[in-house]
């Protein structure tokens, strides 16, 4: 968790016998005697004054990630993932100020975490930290975050028989099961799954909700989706042997009962067992979910709709898969 400056304050150096000013590792001096302490004050109201009108730039980026974490990330479903990537960027950036935000520090940063994908997306987080303060806090010239090259579209996707596997070594993970078999059957993100709850699900009407009602929408879309056939029974059988318990994913063991915020070492260990590779993650659910029904012939804004995705990031990403592409282009002349 980022920690929030202290802020300037007054300190009184023994050795010299007067007031300073501490700013973090910075330090300003007074002539301010020990029993001068309100005239100490009053120049410590003036540095404060001098630094948040005319030196914005030396904003701390732990403050700055901290805001960003108490109004916007707290309460949302993504906010173990959020804050995940936040914690990672306050570590290298936190005790820096906006003024180093720069191209040289940004690609310094992406050589740091050693991967292009995992620092293009924190970066997005630090990119929004910043529009945020500036649009909520104090206005603020915001920096370029020099970004790595947007990652190609990943292709990998389950077949039927790899499905089966994965899910028979994860027979004795009862909540591994359900989230695999709710992300085959819907497509649905990583933290819809994890934050699913019997409250949002109406067996009778066949409809699932995906996010409370109220919740704030973002990009990343979770529409209402209609229950399938197979989801429907696995839903059933889940719903006697809950009884009145509220959270579809939740530990069987000792913290019986509690909510999972992580599967990523379960799903490792199962995906192992069924001889899978490790291009095989909790997305790729989302990724076969999208395959099969373009594979299916269904119709594109309705399998959108159902996904909550665009219908242009849909033909763009997984067109290829439906039977009739590019049929009446490659038969032409």
């Amino acid at each position: 968790m980022p920690r929030r400056s202290s802020g300037p304050k007054l300190w009184f150096d023994k050795a010299r016998q007067r007031w300073t000013i501490s700013d973090g590792k910075s330090k300003r001096r007074t002539n301010c005697r020990r029993d001068e302490i309100r005239a100490a004050e009053k120049e410590l109201k003036a540095y404060i004054a001098e630094k948040h009108t005319v030196d914005k730039a030396s904003t701390a980026i732990a403050d700055i990630l901290m805001a960003y974490i108490d109004e916007v990330i707290t309460g949302k479903v993504s906010e173990p993932d959020s804050l995940m990537m936040i914690r990672r960027l306050n570590a290298w950036w936190g005790d820096k100020f906006i003024a180093d935000i720069t191209p040289a520090k940004c690609k310094a940063y992406i050589a740091h975490r050693g991967g292009k994908t995992v620092a293009r997306s924190e970066l997005g987080y630090l990119r929004a930290a910043l529009k945020h303060w500036h649009k909520n806090h104090n206005p603020i010239l915001i920096p370029t975050i020099t970004m790595p090259d947007r990652p190609p579209a990943r292709e990998r996707w389950l077949t039927r028989s790899e499905a089966a596997r994965f899910l028979w070594a994860a027979r004795r993970t009862p909540h591994l099961a359900r989230f695999f078999i709710i992300g085959w059957y819907t497509g649905s993100r990583r933290t819809v799954i994890l934050n699913m709850k019997w409250s949002l699900i109406k067996l009778d009407d066949r409809i699932m909700f995906r996010k409370p009602p109220g919740a704030v929408q973002t990009k990343k879309r979770a529409p209402p989706l209609r229950i399938g056939n197979r989801l429907l029974s696995h839903l059933k059988r889940w719903k006697r042997l809950d009884g009145d318990k509220e959270l579809l994913i939740r530990f069987a063991g000792a913290n019986r009962g509690g909510p999972i915020k992580q599967i990523d070492r379960a799903w490792k260990q199962t995906r192992i067992k069924a001889k899978l590779g490790t291009d095989v993650t909790p997305h790729v659910l989302r990724h076969s979910r999208a395959t099969h029904m373009m594979r299916q012939g269904i119709d594109p804004w309705s399998a959108a709709q159902f996904l909550g995705m665009s219908i242009k990031l849909l033909e763009t990403t997984y067109g290829h898969h439906r039977p009739d592409w590019q049929t009446d282009a490659s038969n032409a002349g």
